[in-house]
């Protein structure tokens, strides 16, 4: 998986059906020479030899070519590595020193020509994926040396007839919508200054060619393993070279390294597929479900969450009677929402007192723990635990506690503030709180929200930084005390959604938009990176209570299906009827929810289209399903049949629902034609068993 060549000083790095080809130039500069198709290292050996470009001036040849770019001499395009020495020296001048390499490991390091600072490149793979993980780590061992810039990879794509650039943009309410534009020449940065992930950008992004299609095109991406600010920059230069960079932080923040110490930045992957994007995002799901998700086997519970029910208006009565309503339709993990907790009968006060509102709870939880057990479901709980309201008791005993700069405002949004947890005694009072919360209450869940952005926060990146890596040491001492509990990470929606919080968390809360006809959207790109697996979405009431849009429930249960099924309407307001077609509903999700949650997704056909559809086929090929949704039938055209994915021609498929008999070669061919109601928001399952 990892080959060296000694005598051309070249590295070939494979997985199952790719190579990175790495090599030092004559001026011992880390280039790449080849990301695609699977190389051997003799073949990789001839990559040198190939004839170049004429003649140019250096900074022409090197950049767009090289792995690692730091600032200095003739560079003069985007460097990954930016530093400024106590002197005020700015170039930065790297040697090779050494290697070390295992089968699945391969280090290279570097060090400055004249100051003791050391760059070492770490390169990870893995047998059954072709994403390589890579990451820096920066010593220094002289005067103080301020990092401006220290991504953690630079991804190197050869020539291409063009470039087209994919990414999800957003907002609250309206995250992770897929965006497709040519790569402009210079740099296009994406990035999120707010402390999190963000709603408005998400850390990845794929280039093609401007000709892939959903199974057709090679696809090139990359994704950045960080619950904090970040930023990714795809450059194109005049000479038709583009590399894809990305890493923690944001300007203006730097970070000083002292004598002794180091800087690790997170990992940043890429991934390189020839089958279009639905090859990329399936094997993105793939590596995220084999090396990333701490409990990737198990199925994710249908959940219930008490929100929109009920806002602040919480009592143990009221709880009992939704969870009654909720097992009734075969709800499998009940979640309290916000409102359970110290005085907080509303979204100013109490937060950051996590302990149960006595006159709401007399008796603490255990009453309404036990009930919801009783009844065969788990018992989950809303917090927000990095965040303080300026009226509560923890902020009255510690103001100092959250994030603000001296002489500057405290700036509220949502009336509350962000707790610094890069501060040790803040990071511990947290995990106390919590650890005692989930021993002195049978918790099987957290829904763990972070409703708002950094503020005041200064210049200091061992802020910016250490509250995430406190935030993730937190979560890591959490799930080793109490190794029973699972977790969902919430940012007002689909906020903190990466990488990095994922290999810490069992799913995410895409976005607080539960309109189903918006979620198709949302759900598309959310799923070009990140599988089904992780993806909270649920069935609420009609009208959505966010868009005002009429849907069937029909509609919104076949939308929610399409990732890890929930729901958070008002049940007791629910019909005799509604419920009797929601436990239904909820029966089908569970029939194919090992397919959904662990199988193959093949996006049919795209959400921006009267009709659309996603596929979902078990890893054995034995059965398959697919949601079909209709936005809205225009001058009476007979639907066309919706054609699947990666079937067997030869073989047969019996419709559960109708018994009916397809042959698998007329399926990729023809299609299927589900039996959709007439009418706009019409949707239909189909769930075919190969005979």
């Amino acid at each position: 998986m990892i080959v060296h060549d000694s005598e051309r000083r070249l590295w070939v790095l494979s997985g199952p059906s790719s190579s990175y080809v790495l090599h030092l130039d004559d001026h011992d500069r880390l280039r790449v020479l080849h990301w695609g198709s699977r190389l051997t290292v003799a073949q990789a050996a001839s990559l040198p030899l190939l004839p170049r470009q004429p003649f140019r001036p250096v900074e022409d040849a090197a950049e767009g070519t090289l792995d690692l770019t730091a600032t200095g001499g003739l560079f003069y395009g985007h460097a990954a590595v930016q530093v400024r020495f106590a002197d005020g020296t700015r170039d930065l001048e790297l040697v090779p020193t050494g290697q070390r390499r295992t089968d699945r490991e391969l280090v290279l390091t570097f060090a400055d020509r004249h100051y003791p600072l050391t760059v070492e490149c770490h390169y990870g793979v893995h047998e059954d994926s072709d994403v390589i993980e890579r990451h820096l780590v920066l010593r220094n061992e002289g005067e103080p040396v301020t990092v401006v810039r220290a991504d953690s990879a630079t991804w190197v794509l050869p020539r291409l007839d063009g470039y087209r650039l994919s990414c999800v943009r957003g907002q609250w309410g309206a995250e992770t919508r897929l965006h497709r534009t040519e790569l402009p020449y210079g740099e296009t940065v994406t990035t999120s200054r707010r402390g999190v992930t963000s709603h408005q950008a998400n850390p990845w992004a794929m280039v093609d060619d401007g000709t892939a299609g959903e199974e057709h095109g090679e696809v090139y991406s990359c994704a950045l393993a960080w619950s904090g600010s970040w930023r990714l920059t795809a450059q194109r230069l005049p000479t038709e070279r583009v590399t894809l960079s990305a890493g923690a932080g944001h300007d203006p923040v730097t970070q000083e390294l002292g004598a002794g110490e180091e800087l690790v930045t997170p990992v940043c992957a890429g991934l390189y597929t020839d089958g279009g994007f639905g090859a990329a995002s399936r094997a993105w799901h793939d590596h995220q479900l084999r090396h990333v998700l701490p409990h990737p086997g198990e199925a994710r519970p249908v959940l219930y969450n008490s929100w929109e029910a009920t806002g602040f208006d919480v009592s143990l009565e009221g709880q009992i009677e939704l969870a009654e309503k909720a097992a009734r339709i075969g709800v499998e993990l009940f979640v309290v929402d916000d409102g359970w907790f110290g005085a907080r009968t509303h979204d100013a006060a109490g937060l950051g007192d996590w302990h149960p509102n006595p006159r709401r709870f007399p008796d603490g939880l255990g009453p309404l723990i036990d009930r919801v057990h009783e009844l065969g479901m788990r018992f989950g709980l809303w917090v927000e635990p990095e965040m303080v309201n300026p009226d509560s008791d923890l902020y009255r005993a510690h103001p100092d506690w959250v994030i603000h700069r001296p002489h500057r405002r405290r700036t509220e949004h949502r009336n509350q503030l962000v707790l610094d947890l890069s501060r040790p005694e803040v990071a511990d009072w947290l995990y106390r709180t919590l650890d005692e919360l989930l021993a002195k209450n049978a918790v099987d869940f957290l829904k763990w929200d972070m409703n708002r952005p950094f503020t005041e926060a200064g210049p200091d990146e061992r802020l910016w930084t250490g509250h995430v890596r406190a935030l993730y040491a937190v979560l890591d001492r959490l799930r080793a005390a109490h190794p029973h509990v699972r977790i969902e990470s919430c940012s007002s929606g689909g906020g903190r959604v990466d990488l990095g919080i994922l290999r810490r968390t069992d799913q995410v809360w895409a976005s607080d938009d539960t309109d189903a006809l918006d979620r198709l959207e949302i759900q598309h790109g959310f799923t070009q990176l990140y599988p089904a697996r992780v993806m909270g979405a649920w069935v609420t009431d009609s009208p959505n209570p966010y868009t005002g849009r009429e849907t069937p429930l029909d509609f919104r249960f076949h939308v929610a299906m399409a990732g890890v099924l929930g729901i958070g309407g008002a049940l007791t307001d629910w019909s005799d009827a509604e419920l009797e077609r929601a436990a239904e509903l909820v029966a089908d999700y569970k029939r194919i929810r090992p397919l959904v949650q662990h199988g193959r997704q093949y996006r049919l056909l795209p959400p921006d289209r009267e009709l659309s559809a996603v596929q979902y086929l078990a890893p054995d090929g034995s059965e398959t399903a697919v949601l079909v949704h209709r936005r809205a039938r225009r001058f009476g055209h007979p639907e066309p049949g919706v054609r699947l994915r990666a079937l067997d021609p030869g073989a047969r498929y019996r419709d559960r629902s109708t018994g009916r008999i397809h042959h698998g070669a007329v399926l990729l061919a023809h299609g299927v034609f589900p039996d959709l109601a007439p009418g706009d928001y019409a949707s239909a399952l189909v769930h075919l068993i190969r005979e």
